[in-house]
């Protein structure tokens, strides 16, 4: 959808501004949905007017941020999970002008979010435009390349080769924490996590114990940090943010794709699995397991997790919700269907609007 220009003038002369444009239906929007009066409406809107006029942006209020982030995961047609938007704890640091301040906030996140478990919601909100975070995640494991092939996370291995750049001493393990790289105004520091502030769950099926010797592992939180949060026009280019894992991401995607960990063969021995014939289906067989032990390991340590069934009738909620409401169910299917059993959930036979409404969080340029 194109939107609408709308006209102010300065001293006469009709200014056209696509930002004047995405604030006024920002604005109208958010205060429409937070009840606010006619003249509260009109106050703020002049505001906004008379920012841009003189300084060419505007900044939203602590309310407006709050609101703004609640709705870009309400609006994310990748996520699964959006049932619980409203609850996101958004913590605004806009003012903050040091990386060392940003670091020591980003950890904050890290044990705010992770709750000893009982894993919470949460966004960290940074200045618009001069802050990035360079780390897909803020954590997650190091790849590397060796003459004995792939360590690690292979999906890394270009990012631990920039942190080995600046200074990173790298450990050579298949779950090494990668430290967190920080931009500011154009300057890059670099700054290990400390080990106490990362909470990790060993895998382990309740029923093979053959599993032990592989020692595999995950960690507790998945905060995204490398995408963009977009508010009526303003870009916020740090604002890392989290929910809880589906147990399939790890399960089925991070420890079974054959471009991440690429455990299923190594499951499959563990099992005794007859691999000669891949109409055997030891895959699926090696995949089921895994997935099962990624959920029974999470709920065993009293980490927060939803498996991919119950995720999906949490998003039919959502979509009830929504449509009583008389809201636009927008999704991205390839992304809304879990990657074990789609056809057992409702989302696999339905259609959905893929358009990406603002506010919302979107993929950015990578800085390296």
């Amino acid at each position: 959808m194109i939107p609408l220009i709308y006209i102010f003038k300065v001293g006469g002369i009709p200014l056209k501004s696509q930002l004047l444009n995405e604030a006024y239906i920002f604005i109208h929007q958010c205060y429409e949905e937070l009840n606010k009066s006619e003249d509260d409406l009109k106050n703020r809107l002049s505001e906004v007017n008379q920012q841009i006029l003189l300084s060419g942006t505007y900044k939203h209020t602590s309310e407006e941020l709050e609101y703004g982030a609640k709705v870009a995961w309400r609006n994310s047609v990748r996520c699964i999970g959006r049932l619980f938007w409203d609850s996101l704890h958004v913590i605004d640091q806009r003012q903050l002008d040091t990386h060392e301040q940003i670091y020591n906030v980003l950890v904050k996140h890290i044990e705010y979010a992770t709750n000893k478990g009982k894993v919470r919601p949460t966004i960290t909100v940074f200045s618009p435009n001069n802050v990035r975070v360079w780390n897909h995640q803020l954590i997650r494991y190091a790849g590397y390349e060796t003459d004995e092939g792939n360590m690690g996370d292979p999906d890394s291995i270009q990012f631990t080769k920039k942190c080995i750049e600046l200074g990173w001493e790298p450990k050579y393990g298949r779950f090494d924490v990668l430290p967190l790289v920080i931009e500011l105004n154009g300057e890059t520091k670099l700054f290990e996590l400390p080990d106490e502030i990362i909470l990790e769950v060993n895998i382990q099926p309740p029923t093979i114990k053959s599993f032990d010797e592989l020692k595999l592992k995950w960690y507790a939180v998945p905060i995204i940090s490398n995408m963009s949060l977009e508010i009526g026009g303003i870009t916020y280019s740090a604002a890392p943010f989290n929910g809880w894992y589906m147990g399939t991401e790890i399960g089925a995607r991070n420890l079974a794709d054959d471009f991440r960990y690429n455990l299923l063969p190594e499951i499959a021995d563990a099992m005794e699995l007859d691999t000669s014939n891949r109409s055997m289906l030891w895959r699926d067989r090696a995949l089921l397991e895994l997935n099962t032990a990624v959920l029974h390991s999470f709920k065993a340590s009293g980490v927060t997790i939803v498996d991919h069934h119950t995720a999906a009738e949490q998003f039919k909620r959502f979509e009830q919700k929504e449509k009583r409401i008389g809201r636009p169910i927008t999704g991205k299917w390839s992304w809304l269907i879990p990657p074990l059993t789609p056809a057992a959930t409702h989302i696999f036979h339905n259609q959905y609007d893929e358009q990406e409404l603002t506010p919302n969080y979107f993929y950015q340029k990578k800085p390296f």
